[in-house]
């Protein structure tokens, strides 16, 4: 079936996401070992994907950990340096699609009040035709309802839909769903199979 929209991620697809790489730098390996080992960061954050306040949720969190706080109030203060930087050739994906005309939708589980300032630091995200963010809709990848919700508001059937991903369970409930997808493990692989499919030339793809 050929593809009719594109739908990207936004994590380690447009915009590097990695948390432990900041804190490696910030505070050194073993106290960041120590911290993740005993702070279930990742599920704060996840808090925050669907929907809780940004920074409510983080300054709550890091009050409950006093031994922490300052390091956990890192993932507000200092968010955009957790999420950068961003990946110079998925950009230009994403911008080649839409000059020729392609659909190009966002799907990602990322908060409301960190994503709104997302997009005044990496202005390609206000370029997408379609923004599908999990803070805002209150549901996350893997789960169906934010697929379903995507298919009932985006105008093609889900076998037109071509999505990109890094996480295997976020492409398997879309695959599931008769959507067509790529794992995501590097923006030359998109490139790839952006061009196989016929939606940019090789120059294009560049």
């Amino acid at each position: 079936m050929p593809v009719e929209a594109v739908i990207f991620d936004i994590g380690n697809v447009l915009i590097e996401w990695q948390p432990e790489r900041y804190y490696d730098r910030v505070i050194g390996e073993d106290r960041r070992r120590a911290m993740f080992s005993e702070v279930d960061l990742h599920g704060m954050n996840d808090l925050v994907d669907q929907g809780h306040h940004f920074t409510d949720t983080i300054y709550n969190w890091a009050d409950k950990y006093p031994e922490w706080r300052d390091e956990i109030r890192m993932w507000h203060d200092d968010w955009i340096k957790l999420a950068s930087p961003e990946i110079p050739h998925s950009v230009r994906l994403q911008r080649a699609l839409r000059e020729k005309g392609v659909p190009v939708f966002a799907l990602t589980n990322f908060g409301v009040q960190n994503f709104d300032y997302a997009t005044t630091v990496y202005p390609f995200l206000n370029e997408f035709d379609r923004l599908y963010v999990s803070g805002r809709m209150k549901h996350v990848k893997p789960h169906s309802p934010i697929y379903e919700m995507v298919e009932a508001d985006c105008g093609h059937s889900p076998e037109t839909l071509l999505f990109a991903d890094d996480r295997i369970d976020n492409i398997e409930t879309a695959r599931a769903r008769g959507w067509q997808t790529h794992l995501f493990n590097g923006p030359q692989g998109w490139a790839d199979r952006l061009v196989a499919e016929g939606l940019l030339s090789p120059e294009e793809a560049a």
